[in-house]
Formats: structure tokens, sequence, C-alpha cells
């Protein structure tokens, strides 16, 4: 598995409850450019509506910006690719209050049905308070300072 883009901050802004993996429909240059170009996942999200799902707010430059055509949208949004029956669970999962879908990270599968295809990885989350943030922040110095004593690092 090559990782194409990880979303580093999704883990402390937000308490992760549930992961799916989805495939998405992107057209061949924005394919090229996540290849070679990557991306990055902040400020993007996942949404839910009546005609689908789709990946909102990712900003894919284009692959040859002199050959791009006069129509193409690096902000457009793009559909994700997933089962009906998580579909309809989404819809439930959306319906809740205080729940958002965050990506994860991208990446593409190197098993041979699967080969060169770019697949999302979202996650339903919970957004923290600041006193959350700041515990998770003081649990993990207390344990590198741990391990510092132990000579582990």
């Amino acid at each position: 598995m090559k990782e194409l883009a990880k979303n580093k901050k999704a883990g402390f802004d937000y308490e992760i409850l549930e992961k799916f993996e989805a495939g998405l429909v992107l057209n061949g240059q924005e394919a090229k450019s996540i290849k070679t170009r990557g991306l990055s996942l902040a400020g993007s999200y996942v949404i839910v509506r009546p005609d689908g799902v789709f990946w909102i707010g990712a900003k894919i430059p284009p692959y040859q910006p002199a050959n791009a055509g006069a129509d193409y949208n690096e902000r457009r949004d793009r559909q994700v690719l997933l089962r009906r029956a998580e579909i309809r669970r989404l819809v439930g999962i959306a319906a809740q209050k205080g729940l958002t879908f965050v990506p994860i990270r991208l990446y593409t599968k190197q098993r041979y049905q699967d080969a060169g295809k770019i697949k999302l990885e979202f996650a339903v989350c919970r957004g923290k308070k600041k006193f959350d943030k700041r515990q998770a922040l003081k649990t993990r110095d207390t344990e590198r300072e741990i391990a510092r004593s132990f000579g582990k690092i």
C-alpha cells in the first residue's frame, strides 16, 4: 500500500469512532496529479447528499497546467464510491448531531484487482474539546519522558 496523503491532525482534533474505505471518481489527470504531486487532506471533508456521498474541499492541481483545459475545476466535489448498505449506514450516522466525516488518508492498493486505484479512508469523528486536546498533549509528554528515562528513545 502506497500512502499518497495523510491527515496527521485528524487524530488530535477529532475522536475517531469508525473508519470506512472507499474509491473515488477521478479523471485521468487528477489521478496522475495525486500520484506525482500529492495533495493535502487538511480542510477537506466527506458529506452525504441525496444523490450520493461526496468528498468536498480537496484541491487537486492539474497534472499539466498548460494542458488542463479551461473548464478544469481543481476544487470540484468528487464522488465517493461505497456500497449501498454503507451509504444507508452513513445517512443514519449523518443524522446524529455532532458527528462529521473526516478524510484520514489517501492511498493506492497493491493487490492485483485494485492495482493503481486510489482509495480514500475516512472516519466518522466527533470533535474534541480544548481540554481533551490538552489532556492528550500531557499524556503524550508524560509517555515520552518515561521512555527517555528508560533509555528507549
